[in-house]
């Protein structure tokens, strides 16, 4: 009833490891090898956020993806939504404790951002943020 993919969960990630090089391009092998993602599943997702104007892909040997905005301004929601529609409608139609679960899981994800992603990962790694 509640559904977010692995599609959502690898595009989340992939795109805290761009917030962690500070708006500068970053080759998509790059992103899949520090995530172990592979390399097609990558391109497809990122391919997918860059249409829905998430990212932006530069081309060339200093060539990658780069966040379209701030990591600030996207909101975990927004790249759920973009890979797997409209998060809970099912749960929020069926009402009660359902909706309620839909609602607590879209404000969760409303309010971080790739941002917060990328911090509470490199807190987690025990290592600060690295821009360059």
């Amino acid at each position: 009833m509640i559904s977010v993919t692995a599609k959502s969960r690898y595009a989340v990630v992939g795109m805290a490891e761009l917030a962690r090089n500070a708006g500068r391009p970053v080759p998509i092998a790059t992103v899949a090898e520090r995530r172990d993602i592979p390399v097609q599943f990558l391109e497809q997702l990122f391919s997918t956020l860059r249409r829905a104007g998430l990212l932006t892909s530069q081309r060339g040997v200093k060539g990658g993806y780069s966040l379209a905005r701030d990591a600030e301004q996207i909101t975990v929601l927004e790249v759920v939504q973009a890979l797997d529609g409209k998060l809970g409608e099912e749960g929020r139609e069926a009402g009660g404790i359902w909706a309620d679960g839909v609602e607590a899981l879209r404000t969760v994800f409303n309010r971080a951002t790739i941002a917060d992603v990328a911090r509470r990962e490199a807190a987690e790694e025990g290592g600060g943020m690295y821009f360059i």
